[in-house]
């Protein structure tokens, strides 16, 4: 059966954990050729062979999304490889926990360097050549983009300016044929957690949530892969999200409290319980 991905060309930013990772192997399976990005090499290239014993392409990119040039020259190699780009999967990210009277600026300009400024940089290189194949335009965002999450106040207005960045991108563009896709998914098992900055600027190291009550990431790759097919707006994961975007219309206060308690809840909260 022809998947609608064949000989279509994907990049994949975060593409060495998690989400990233699982969306690159979908995207393969389905047809595509692939381009891998992240900053730890090794996993791409790990990643990369895994792929090209599937029998399709793949190119591993060490990049720093944060970094404005290594987005530029992620675009320009592939386009030199491949000669077009059709899906853009802005993914890379990062956490944090905190709350804010205790941050540093440092530690929310570090998140919104990777999270907001990498889908910024990336998609604004890949624009032109996504209007050219009429391809899709996607951000991997969180509920926390649509529900500000207590001490994590960067992650969430990393996600709330990814949200407004790509709506804006899309209006823009209603009439040349591009795809924009926002996902939003719950919380998700990968490695986030455990490299999420604390308020000193130090990683989190172990999760504070039990990681197997959470979707795979495999599960998120497969809805984004949907997504891309029906050319969705936005997808939504997760019935509590779903609930929780919903509810906070209805009975904004009452998910305030429940969402405070929730997160108070987190092995080593700073919030108090």
């Amino acid at each position: 059966m022809r998947h609608f991905l064949e000989n279509k060309v994907v990049i994949i930013t975060g593409a060495s954990s998690g989400i990233g990772m699982a969306c690159a192997r979908v995207m393969a399976l389905k047809g595509a050729s692939v381009v891998l990005a992240a900053r730890r090499i090794n996993r791409l290239n790990a990643l990369r062979e895994e792929i090209l014993h599937l029998g399709r392409r793949a190119i591993a990119i060490q990049t720093d999304v944060s970094q404005e040039q290594d987005c530029r020259k992620l675009v320009e190699t592939t386009v030199k490889e491949f000669g077009r780009i059709d899906v853009l999967i802005n993914n890379a990210g990062i956490s944090m926990r905190a709350l804010f009277i205790d941050l540093s600026p440092d530690i929310l300009h570090r998140v919104m360097n990777v999270n907001f400024w990498g889908t910024v940089y990336c998609t604004r290189y890949a624009l032109p050549h996504l209007l050219a194949s009429k391809g899709s335009l996607v951000a991997v965002s969180s509920i926390a983009g649509f529900k500000g999450l207590p001490a994590r106040t960067g992650y969430s207005a990393s996600k709330f300016a990814i949200n407004g960045l790509m709506e804006t991108i899309r209006i823009e563009y209603l009439r040349s044929g591009l795809h924009v896709m926002v996902v939003a998914p719950s919380f998700t098992r990968s490695e986030i957690r455990e490299h999420a900055l604390l308020y000193d600027g130090s990683t989190q190291g172990d999760s504070p949530r039990n990681e197997n009550h959470m979707m795979s990431p495999e599960w998120v790759a497969r809805r984004i892969y949907w997504g891309l097919k029906m050319r969705k707006r936005n997808i939504i994961l997760g019935l509590k999200g779903q609930l929780l975007i919903l509810l906070q219309r209805i009975l904004p206060k009452t998910i305030d409290w429940l969402e405070y308690r929730e997160m108070a809840n987190e092995n080593g909260s700073p919030l108090k319980h």
